[in-house]
């Protein structure tokens, strides 16, 4: 048996020498020949083209006995070196087998981010949207009533649509009139609509503005963690400082955050930990429905109040700086529009019915925070799912914060002035990763020592929060794509200009008053 199979194996190898000697004349004979000195016959060019032929075809014959042996032998080892041949793996499209790791490494190919799927997008737009602000919105309709309650579903229509449009600026026709992705981010909207003048200011303007906007949400989301936990447990002799000490290091993991997929994964927790908070207390005022106080919720207007409750509810909504990434991030970027309409849709129910069960249990008595007004019992499991929720939404507008400051600072493809924080296998270096816990470890500093947190929040955020939602959305809508839009598109973006404008000055004079007043008579944050 071993000497057929030696002598099957003799017979190949020479026949691949002839093949192999024959295809040698042939291309030197033709190539003499187009040099001019031998003049090349028809006989010689089929001859070459029926050597390739041939040659092709008995390699493909020799890599199939060769790998049928390596099976009959059991994968005693042969197959690897089969494997590793590159000759008996030879393809005619130029196609072979796939590298091992180590060799795609070495080739220095980029490891591409996974992609998120609608659904996990719809996470972190409801993670976004569903945030702290919830337990003010009954507080809206103490000042508001039912005009507060048309204020939630507007405010969630209006979120909704200039969500769209500022995804809408990623995008422009191409020749055949197909949409094409022109655009990455929210700075190079605002570079295209600056240019030509002025080709890198609008970029600037929204990079600050983002910054901002998302570095307070990260530190708004540890001083409610101290707050909670120090009215939680208000007998134990550690300090609210204290408390936000330990919620910081139970977030210094998310330094090791690397794309989407894994934040969409906290922002699921989060999702399903507001759901509780909510569940509970529906059911609380469910248990009181005997008490409801319908004739206390009217058409009026509480003017000096109410628009800190406008204030509340549409920056509620707010999710703008997440989108563009989000939309490039998805496996079917098709399903944006769909993915907006039900986490909207969704937020604006839940929001709505929970402001107004809320506020019709307490009615007069309902308090800035709802769960002020429940029972110390009900109050403390709740303030830990609070808890919960704020630990787990840190990781979204932290990793987007990130994103934005390593593009700004830290990419060396766009010429930045520091040096690209991973490396050429993807890996994150060890100062990028400093740079992120330097990061996490700046929120909680900003929460311990920076007095009058809170109030100096809703100034900033009363100006950023406003332009990136809805002044700059609308703007670049019509700036980029004015020639395109029907009379309605227009007026609806110039409506919401005005509406951001309103909500940004009323929020601004508002949080002015009260940082004065805080900073006159020392009242402490």
């Amino acid at each position: 048996m071993a000497h057929l199979i030696r002598s099957k194996f003799q017979n190949k190898l020479s026949n691949a020498a002839t093949s192999v000697s024959n295809k040698s004349t042939a291309k030197v004979s033709g190539m003499m020949a187009r040099m001019g000195f031998q003049a090349a016959t028809d006989e010689e060019g089929l001859g070459f083209a029926a050597c390739d032929d041939l040659d092709y075809d008995h390699r493909q014959g020799l890599q199939m006995d060769i790998m049928k042996s390596d099976e009959m032998e059991g994968g005693m080892g042969g197959g690897e070196d089969g494997m590793a041949s590159g000759d008996s793996h030879y393809q005619r499209d130029g196609t072979g087998p796939p590298l091992s790791a180590s060799k795609a490494s070495g080739l220095g190919e980029e490891e591409k981010s996974p992609k998120i799927t609608a659904w996990e997008a719809g996470w972190n737009v409801t993670n976004a949207i569903q945030g702290m602000f919830v337990l003010g919105l009954p507080y809206a309709i103490l000042h508001g009533g039912y005009l507060g309650l048309f204020l939630i579903i507007f405010a969630a229509v209006v979120c909704c649509y200039t969500g769209k449009i500022l995804i809408a600026c990623l995008y422009e026709e191409d020749e055949d009139g197909q949409l094409v992705r022109v655009r990455d981010s929210y700075v190079d909207i605002a570079n295209a609509c600056c240019q030509p003048r002025f080709p890198s200011l609008g970029g600037h303007i929204v990079n600050v503005a983002q910054i901002i906007e998302l570095v307070m949400t990260c530190i708004l989301y540890v001083v409610v963690s101290g707050n909670l936990m120090y009215n939680s447990f208000p007998t134990l002799p550690i300090s609210q400082k204290s408390w936000a000490i330990m919620a910081t290091a139970a977030l210094l993991p998310c330094a090791f955050l690397k794309n989407l997929k894994s934040v969409s994964k906290f922002s699921l927790l989060c999702t399903i930990a507001h759901f509780v908070i909510n569940i509970l207390v529906i059911a609380y005022c469910l248990s009181r429905a005997r008490d409801w106080a319908w004739d206390k919720v009217k058409f009026y207007i509480d003017v000096k109040k109410f628009p800190i409750s406008i204030g509340i509810i549409v920056f509620s909504y707010t999710s703008q700086i997440f989108l563009p990434s989000l939309e490039g991030n998805m496996v079917k970027p098709s399903e944006f529009h769909c993915m907006m309409n039900w986490t909207h849709i969704a937020a604006c129910v839940l929001k709505g019915l929970f402001a107004l069960l809320a506020y019709l249990t307490w009615a007069d008595a309902t308090k800035e925070v709802i769960t002020d007004n429940l029972p110390s019992t009900i109050r403390a499991v709740v303030n830990l799912f609070l808890v919960a929720k704020a630990l787990l939404s840190y990781p979204l507008p932290f990793f987007a914060a990130v994103e934005v400051l390593e593009k700004s600072f830290f990419c060396e493809r766009e010429r930045t002035w520091f040096p690209d924080c991973y490396g050429g296998d993807g890996r994150l270096k060890a100062w990028g990763l400093t740079l992120r816990c330097t990061l996490v470890v700046f929120t909680l500093l900003m929460a311990i020592y920076v007095p009058h947190f809170a109030l100096l929040m809703g100034l900033t955020g009363s100006l950023t929060g406003a332009g990136l939602c809805f002044l700059l959305p609308s703007l670049f809508h019509l700036k980029l794509l004015w020639r395109k839009l029907l009379w309605h598109h227009v007026f609806f973006d110039v409506a919401i200009f005005v509406i951001g404008g309103i909500c940004a000055i009323s929020g601004f004079i508002h949080s002015m008053e009260g940082l004065v007043e805080a900073y006159k008579y020392g009242i402490e944050d």
